[in-house]
């Protein structure tokens, strides 16, 4: 048995259900983060696909936070020493969307833990599921896929990536950002994530082997999903499903692209010169 097998066998958490009211205040923060105008946000509007991220916030207590600015311990993460997490990619499924307003209650459970050999060496793949659910009704099936290593202080630079720069389509709808420090800083803030990759330089470069501040995997998705979101305003994403495949890094502007084919949109993120970060699918619905 590997030691990262060995650290997880009999790890099975059991489900957790926790509950929250759909509040406009992060949606209309996350807008100006993008220097967009916020979406409708009275009560009973419709909130735009992933955005429901700003209104489920683990907050636990200072002193319970690792080196990393994680915290040490928490229902689904994994009991592996030295750990290190990266965001690998996710699904969602929306069968409507949640409500401004609304009372909505959330149920997480485990659904994969299984270890595999990577360019770096052992990594375990976490899924994690969470149904969103209003009035008892399934609105929103959301998977996240986190990778874990067990990697001392400094000892193994975090790998960037290897490819061709991403074949980004200069025409058809773009979203374009520049993931600045101040910029991540907000993101951090906006989602209570003490990761300490994401703004402290010294610590991202020096300790987990990054060249510079990393930019969020979830803005990333969330910037594949501002493609449609804009693009196709009367529609709505049925679906979507991205897969994170190398890290971006502040100071370099990233473009998210789309290529629509009837209810299909293919989407890509990369920075400037580089393969892509973010790859991903979206099906689009009926007209609102």
């Amino acid at each position: 048995m590997s030691s990262l097998s060995a650290a997880v066998a009999g790890w099975s958490p059991a489900p957790v259900t926790d509950a929250a009211v759909v509040l406009p205040g992060p949606a209309t923060a996350f807008a100006a983060l993008l220097d967009r105008p916020a979406p409708p946000l009275a009560d009973g509007d419709p909130l735009p696909p992933g955005w429901h991220v700003f209104t489920f916030l683990d907050s636990p207590a200072t002193a319970e936070l690792g080196e990393d600015g994680h915290p040490r311990d928490g229902h689904f993460l994994p009991p592996l020493p030295h750990r290190r997490r990266m965001i690998a990619g996710g699904r969602l499924e929306v069968t409507a969307p949640l409500r401004v307003g609304s009372p909505v209650e959330r149920t997480s459970s485990l659904a994969g833990c299984e270890v595999k050999a990577g360019r770096s060496g052992e990594m375990l793949l976490v899924t994690v599921r969470s149904e969103y659910r209003e009035d008892g009704a399934l609105r929103v099936t959301e998977e996240q896929d986190v990778v874990y290593r067990s990697q001392e202080a400094g000892s193994s630079p975090a790998p960037a990536g290897a490819g061709a720069p991403a074949g980004v389509p200069d025409a058809g709808p773009a979203v374009e950002v520049l993931p600045d420090p101040a910029l991540l800083f907000r993101f951090s803030a906006l989602t209570y994530n003490a990761h300490r990759i994401h703004y402290d330089q010294p610590y991202a470069t020096g300790v987990e082997g990054h060249p510079g501040l990393v930019v969020h995997g979830p803005l990333l998705a969330l910037l594949l999903l501002e493609v449609p979101r804009r693009s196709a305003p009367a529609r709505s994403v049925t679906s979507f499903a991205h897969r994170l495949t190398r890290p971006a890094y502040a100071g370099t502007p990233v473009r998210a692209t789309g290529r629509f084919d009837g209810d299909r949109v293919d989407l890509t993120a990369a920075a400037a010169g580089q393969p892509a970060s973010v790859t991903g699918t979206a099906v689009l619905g009926a007209a609102r």
